[in-house]
């Protein structure tokens, strides 16, 4: 009876000293684990407008993983001009990042390729679709469907150098979009804000019109379009032709403003003009207020004049999107929610890059956190109506963006070359059509 005595008692030591040794191995295991063992790291790319927008960008994403420890955001700001080629390039190749800035004018052309992810669902759960102003609202909806989270809006409007106006004893433009200048009143200004001498002009009384995205707003307030219902191009109207003749007599008629190339010659910018008395007053996204506020001389900022019975200006924005075959949704979905914040956006208002995409924010009581009387000049307030009513970018409602190359290359052709305004909007039908059909 004693040996069995004795082989029970030395299983049960090793027994304990094999539960040791488990116990010891599970506490060690504990000791030596890492939580950045479990951090997810997203990839996130942008384009850089401007090193100050960069900057304003990765303070947000510093802020987000400060508040969401497990999540590193890797950030790669890309120049514009490459940005949507790269990354259709990065799709192909299964190298795309988890969350990308997206164009509003590419949006609809990436969902059609089934690219990006649906968010539909995890919208509903996090916003309404109703607390966006009506452009935001637009712009994001496919068929019902969200697959991109408006940023911001922004919007082309009138800046003026105030010291060129106050020398001439010219009013300013008036701020209230009601009360916005006919286009009769804008030349009969610009006229008297321009300066030759002998055969020199030495100050332009206006620069920036030329370009299709900064004039489309004119063309909507004198009852044009560009798409009907059914999507086709109706560009090529009477509203179209006033607004396209009106824009070219500023230069070859008036002489009230340079050609682009004007720019080229003296070696500057448009702010740089519009800073050093080149130029009176300037046509430019409403994202120009970051940049000008910094440049030490007095900017005022005002509606666009009015063709028809309103002032009008059109809004979009980037959209925050995921790629559809991101490994971390729901990481990818936090910072998608943070880049489409209220609270990230107030700190780019304030600095002058942005406005707000939300109803809510045009409120007094939203308007006294954002306003910054060290960026936005007297009288912005005033004016604030002319973002929150503005009208969806046109290019923003399709999926063919190659048909905005189109009215580019024929908008050319007809400010710079000899070619008919009507010729050129009948060009830019036939074109677009064709464009449309494929």
């Amino acid at each position: 009876m004693r040996r069995p005595i004795v082989m029970f008692l030395v299983m049960v030591l090793c027994m304990s000293l094999l539960a040791g040794c488990l116990n010891r191995s599970t506490e060690q295991t504990a000791m030596n684990h890492d939580p950045n063992d479990d951090k997810v790291t997203l990839t996130f790319m942008g384009w850089e407008a401007s090193p100050l927008e960069t900057e304003s960008v990765q303070r947000g994403l510093d802020n987000f993983m400060q508040d969401h420890p497990h999540i590193d955001v890797v950030y790669t700001p890309v120049p514009n001009e490459q940005y949507h080629s790269k990354l259709l390039t990065m799709m192909a190749g299964s190298t795309a990042p988890d969350v990308f800035f997206i164009g509003s004018e590419q949006y609809r052309d990436f969902q059609s390729r089934d690219v990006l992810m649906n968010l539909t669902e995890l919208f509903g759960q996090d916003f309404s679709l109703d607390d966006f102003i009506p452009s935001s609202q637009d712009i994001m909806t496919i068929d019902d469907q969200i697959y991109g989270i408006s940023s911001t809006t922004v919007s082309p409007v009138l800046f003026y150098n105030k010291d060129i106006f106050d020398a001439a004893d010219v009013p300013y433009p008036p701020h209230d979009p009601q009360d916005a200048w006919t286009w009769a009143e804008f030349v009969d200004v610009a006229q008297q804000l321009t300066f030759t001498e002998g055969s020199q002009t030495e100050q332009y009384g206006v620069y920036g019109l030329e370009a299709f995205y900064m004039h489309v707003g004119l063309i909507l307030s004198n009852g044009g379009q560009v798409w009907d219902d059914q999507k086709n191009i109706v560009l090529n109207s009477p509203a179209s032709q006033d607004v396209l003749t009106a824009i070219k007599a500023l230069r070859e008629e008036h002489g009230v403003s340079p050609e682009a190339r004007y720019l080229e010659n003296v070696g500057m910018n448009a702010a740089q003009m519009l800073q050093t008395g080149k130029i009176a007053m300037m046509v430019d996204g409403s994202w120009a207020l970051q940049e000008l506020a910094q440049m030490g001389f007095p900017v005022g900022v005002a509606p666009l004049p009015k063709f028809g019975g309103q002032a009008t200006t059109h809004g979009q924005a980037h959209l925050n999107a995921a790629w559809s075959e991101t490994e971390h949704p729901e990481e990818a979905w936090a910072l998608i929610k943070y880049l489409s914040s209220e609270s990230y956006q107030l700190d780019l208002i304030r600095e002058g890059l942005w406005m707000p995409n939300r109803t809510n924010m045009y409120t007094q009581e939203w308007i006294d956190q954002w306003h910054n009387p060290d960026v936005h000049p007297e009288g912005f307030v005033a004016m604030t109506s002319f973002f929150k009513d503005s009208k969806p970018f046109p290019f923003a409602l399709n999926d063919k963006a190659a048909i905005n190359d189109i009215i580019t290359e024929e908008l050319d052709k007809f400010f710079y070359g000899q070619q008919s305004v009507e010729d050129t909007l009948q060009a830019i039908e036939q074109r677009g059509q064709a464009e449309l059909g494929k």
